[in-house]
């Protein structure tokens, strides 16, 4: 049984674990903090890239092969541990009046459901809408997931199939020795295994730094708040202009998020949370009802026009990279992890994987 050593336990780092033991290796993953409690507990959970026919065909496809298996993934979760992720298919509603011509062919060509719809159309879908925009465009089967149970459903699935987790253990460089990696040395030591794969989110440009190739990864903070609502008090998901609002199903509300450049700092703003707060309740009245319970930021793993880094490093044998998928972790990351287990154990991949190669043309 071959050993592969993981960076990272977020859920792009625990879905490849579970790829991974799946097809019969030895997994032991690192993790700095705790598993799942960065970018991956910070997201909304939509199970879609927002605004989707902006982004390259390669993002398209592997956000494709998620969204097939998602309903399966969370309920064969929920059967093993009992912590439903709580998929919940209620439809992402799209405010891009200028762009419904793309959308429309981009929905085509990967025949997703599109439907552009009127004021009236936009009301009842969302009646707590300020103002139903036309020509608004329809995803109905879009879905989400509340985050944070996903990744405490993963966490507890991949103990039960004998996973060594590892965490409050920093990976701080990687054992290559004539051309192969061969192990990683943390805060407890050093450990070898056959692979390594670094899954370490926006820290993992940094680990990767000193080797040739590094990939263009940098963090991106953005911030969100969660509004204490009721049960129905909004029923779809809305996005206009890279603000989206995301009803769970106990009527907690997220609203966000912003988009900011200023390094490793993951601090919250009180300029961000009046910003939020009053396009929400602008957009939305009714959450002005309710009290926002929490209010948080994490950084995001930033890839040149988001698409995410999956594979073999082209000369340092052994090392592996499954990073870099910006906002899309979630709903790239079943699709990310199926690829990178299929490049490590050398099974036949479920796309072709040219397009994720450390220096493949991004953009």
């Amino acid at each position: 049984m071959n050993r592969t050593l993981i960076v990272g336990g977020g859920v792009i780092g625990m879905l490849t674990a579970l790829e991974l033991r799946n097809a019969g290796q030895s997994v032991t993953l690192f993790e700095r903090g705790e598993t799942g409690r960065e970018s991956s507990w910070a997201g909304g959970g939509i199970i879609s890239p927002l605004f989707p026919w902006r982004y390259l065909d390669s993002v398209t496809r592997l956000a494709s092969w998620s969204q097939a298996i998602y309903p399966d993934l969370c309920a064969e979760l929920a059967q093993h541990t009992g912590i439903d992720p709580e998929y919940t298919g209620c439809g992402l509603i799209l405010v891009a009046p200028d762009e419904t011509d793309q959308a429309a062919a981009w929905a085509t060509q990967h025949r997703h459901q599109l439907k552009i719809i009127d004021r009236e159309a936009f009301a009842r879908l969302e009646p707590r809408a300020a103002e139903p925009a036309d020509r608004a465009l329809w995803m109905p089967d879009v879905g989400q997931v509340r985050n944070p149970r996903m990744v405490s459903a993963l966490r507890s699935r991949l103990e039960q199939l004998g996973v060594t987790i590892v965490t409050g253990d920093s990976v701080h460089s990687l054992i290559v020795e004539q051309g192969r990696c061969s192990g990683l040395r943390s805060t407890s030591g050093a450990h070898h295994g056959d692979a390594v794969v670094v899954c370490a989110g926006a820290w993992s440009g940094a680990l990767l730094g000193g080797l040739p190739s590094p990939p263009a990864i940098h963090p991106v903070r953005g911030q969100m708040l969660l509004f204490k609502a009721e049960p129905g008090t909004i029923s779809r998901m809305v996005l206009e202009a890279n603000r989206y609002v995301i009803p769970r199903r106990d009527g907690r509300t997220l609203f966000g998020s912003t988009i900011e450049e200023v390094g490793f700092e993951k601090r919250t703003t009180e300029a961000a949370r009046e910003e939020l707060y009053e396009i929400a309740t602008r957009r939305f009245p009714v959450l002005a009802d309710y009290p926002v319970e929490r209010h948080w930021a994490g950084l995001r793993p930033s890839s040149p026009a988001g698409v995410p880094y999956i594979g073999p490093h082209p000369q340092v044998g052994g090392l592996f990279v499954n990073a870099g998928q910006f906002r899309n972790g979630i709903v790239l990351g079943p699709a990310s992890a199926r690829l990178a287990a299929d490049l490590v154990i050398g099974r036949a991949p479920i796309v072709d994987p040219a397009a994720y190669a450390w220096t493949a043309a991004r953009g």
